[in-house]
């Protein structure tokens, strides 16, 4: 990455499944991903409990030392259904605000496979980078081709003008666990010139007006 400005992660979001998946494959990436992050003392974010690739990815990175968060609904906690977090633990009421909590203690998002909440909250990312909530990196780390049908889709809306060229910037795609992160710390957020100017304070009233060709 010579020549290359690198932006600064200190803590890297993981969202994945709660199971393992059926490739061995994916529970060795989720574990290399914790080692990774470890090795270059980054500090995880997760959604807690210890099961399938969440348990995976958090076991390694707290083996390596560095500090584990996992951010649960309280719900999941009750008769121990998602097993013990492997660190820190914050409970909250609802979903949404675990992945508004996320979004705020990181400073960059990785999707290993998962299923549809995997899914929700990637896209409720990006839909939130575009929409310039905020202007962190995300990634996919595509193992054994699992994004792949994902990643076609998005070039097909984007074909067919539903995401914009620039909106397709936001999501990183990488097939190793050492160049995704590379490409997050590389990553350099182009926001959308209208979009960049809507006030998201809780307190703000929003009176811009949009430009109705945007593609949200």
């Amino acid at each position: 990455m010579e020549g290359v400005s690198v932006r600064k992660i200190k803590k890297i979001c993981v969202f994945c499944g709660a199971n393992s998946g059926k490739d061995v494959a994916f529970v060795n990436a989720a574990f290399h991903l914790g080692e990774v992050l470890g090795k270059r003392k980054i500090d995880l974010v997760y959604g807690g409990g210890k099961l399938g690739l969440m348990g995976c990815v958090s076991t390694a990175v707290a083996q390596h030392e560095r500090q584990v968060l996992g951010i649960i609904p309280s719900v999941f906690t009750v008769n121990n259904l998602v097993g013990e977090t492997c660190g820190k633990e914050i409970k909250v009421a609802t979903m949404q605000e675990r992945l508004v909590m996320m979004m705020e203690l990181s400073d960059a998002f990785i999707a290993l496979p998962g299923g549809f909440g995997t899914l929700e909250e990637l896209f409720q990312m990006i839909s939130w980078a575009q929409l310039s909530i905020h202007n962190k990196p995300i990634g996919v780390l595509n193992i054994n081709g699992f994004f792949n049908g994902l990643l076609s889709f998005v070039d097909h809306a984007v074909k067919q003008e539903f995401i914009t060229p620039r909106a397709r910037k936001i999501l990183i795609s990488a097939t190793t666990a050492d160049e995704l992160v590379d490409k997050l710390q590389a990553f350099r957020f182009e926001s959308d010139p209208a979009l960049s100017k809507l006030k998201w304070s809780p307190s703000s009233s929003q009176k811009e007006k949009l430009d109705l060709t945007l593609r949200l």
